[in-house]
C-alpha cells in the first residue's frame, strides 16, 4: 500500500516538473506548482502510516502554503 503511493506520487512529481521546465504560462505554472505539492502530501501522508503523526502536520504546512500561493 505505501510503496502503490509512493510511486504514484513520484510519477506526478515528475509531471509537475516536467511541467514546470517546459511551459512559460504563468498558470500552468502555478498548476504544474500544485501538483507538486499535491504529490509530496501524498508521500507525506504514505509516510505517515510508518512514522506517525508528523507527517499530517507537514500537510498542513504545505496546504498553508499552497493556499498563500494560490491567494497571489
Amino acid at each position: 500500500m505505501i510503496a502503490e503511493a509512493l510511486i504514484v506520487s513520484a510519477l506526478l512529481f515528475a509531471i509537475g516538473v516536467i511541467g514546470v521546465l517546459t511551459r512559460r504560462n504563468a498558470i500552468i505554472l502555478f498548476m504544474c506548482v500544485e501538483l507538486m505539492l499535491n504529490a509530496v502530501n501524498l508521500s507525506f501522508v504514505a509516510l505517515a502510516k510508518l512514522h506517525g503523526v508528523a507527517g499530517h502536520l507537514f500537510v498542513i504546512m504545505v496546504m498553508t502554503i499552497a493556499a498563500a500561493e494560490a491567494a497571489v
